[in-house]
């Protein structure tokens, strides 16, 4: 990186985070940007002064990578705002996903997101959220992962009596207008024989899933 633009490595360090929106590893911007990761920690250190205490946006660092993240003070007031206009723009998502679950059960998220090609943590929330789905056990693979499933509930929206009576994908599809909100009754699993051991929390969702993959991918 030339003279010029170093003197604007503060503001590009920064551009670079916002626009990834997720979390990059230190090193990887260091080289990327042609700079020594003292150079980087030096702007690091500057942003995270600057973004602090009742600022809107903050830094954080996590495993060697660094992720700007909303200030978790405002944390309900966002999800007030959001989670509205989340629920429905990811309707489609939310759809996909649960016919991919329907037709591949039981399946990991990392297998949904490899037939989707996009992140499903949302969808998987609102679709559990919804009981139309849930944990029906742990694959016997690297980290293992949370194993996902439909529930009676959802069979018993879309009028089937098992699993057998599923429309092909597309009709399936078609028949998934829309997730309502949903009740609270609690409905038994189609793998209900499937018992996890006592002594193994099933943790939440997000914050389950993200380390399995990082397991799983060594990252």
């Amino acid at each position: 990186m030339d003279k010029e633009m170093k003197k604007n490595l503060k503001d590009i360090v920064l551009s670079v985070l916002f626009v990834a929106g997720e979390g990059i590893e230190k090193s990887f911007i260091a080289e990327k940007l042609d700079i020594t990761e003292k150079e980087l920690d030096k702007v690091l250190d500057e942003l995270k002064k600057e973004f602090s205490d009742e600022k809107g946006i903050h830094l954080i660092f996590y495993k060697n990578k660094v992720q700007l993240s909303s200030n978790p003070l405002y944390a309900d007031i966002i999800s007030g705002v959001l989670n509205p206009i989340r629920e429905k723009s990811l309707t489609r998502a939310a759809l996909e996903t649960l016919a991919i679950i329907a037709y591949k059960q039981p399946i990991t998220k990392l297998e949904i997101e490899d037939i989707r090609n996009v992140g499903c943590d949302y969808a998987i929330q609102v679709l559990s959220e919804q009981n139309m789905i849930e944990v029906v056990g742990r694959k016997d693979a690297v980290g293992k992962p949370l194993l996902f499933g439909t529930t009676e509930n959802f069979l018993k929206r879309f009028n089937l009596t098992n699993l057998a009576q599923l429309p092909d994908y597309d009709g399936l599809l078609e028949r998934i207008k829309v997730i309502e909100n949903g009740e609270d009754e609690k409905s038994d699993s189609l793998y209900n024989e499937f018992k996890l051991p006592e002594e193994e929390e099933i943790p939440e969702f997000l914050k389950d899933e993200e380390n399995l993959q990082t397991v799983t991918t060594g990252a």
